[in-house]
């Protein structure tokens, strides 16, 4: 797998092993999927300001979110496939994971799972969308081994 990792903020610190993790979340999610690895995924860390500006601009919705996702429309054939791009506030993230009662890792990777799903195809605009990408979340994060007291 490909992947490009920005890191936009300077509140916390992104650590090689959440990298790391990050890219056995996504390989995990495209193995789940019956995908081979080859593809290319970019990874932006940003600050609560800068994914609530991107969140109006894409979404037209002005608050603050955990994590966006950027599909790839495939409108071209490259030699490695680009998945797209994951824009994740780990401020956002941290507070989550303290509301949950786990660690920023945790919720990282859980951001970073549910994200590729949406680059992958998955919603959750009603319920039986709901369900299917919740299960299949909870089907990575459990054969990860990345439960939610981590």
């Amino acid at each position: 797998m490909y992947y490009d990792i920005d890191n936009r903020q300077n509140k916390y610190e992104i650590t090689d092993e959440m990298e790391k993790l990050i890219v056995e979340v996504i390989k995990e999610c495209l193995s789940v999927e019956g995908k081979s690895d080859e593809y290319e995924v970019s990874i932006s860390f940003v600050d609560n300001e800068e994914i609530r500006i991107l969140n109006r601009d894409y979404r037209g919705v002005d608050k603050e979110t955990d994590v966006l996702s950027f599909p790839m429309e495939d409108e071209f054939s490259l030699a490695t496939p680009i998945l797209g791009d994951i824009v994740i506030s780990v401020e956002k993230a941290d507070e989550q994971s303290r509301e949950y009662g786990h660690s920023l890792d945790r919720e990282i990777a859980y951001l970073t799972a549910h994200s590729t799903l949406h680059l992958m195809g998955y919603d959750h605009m009603d319920d039986d969308e709901k369900s299917i990408m919740r299960n299949k979340e909870k089907t990575i994060m459990r054969n990860l081994k990345i439960f939610k007291n981590i």
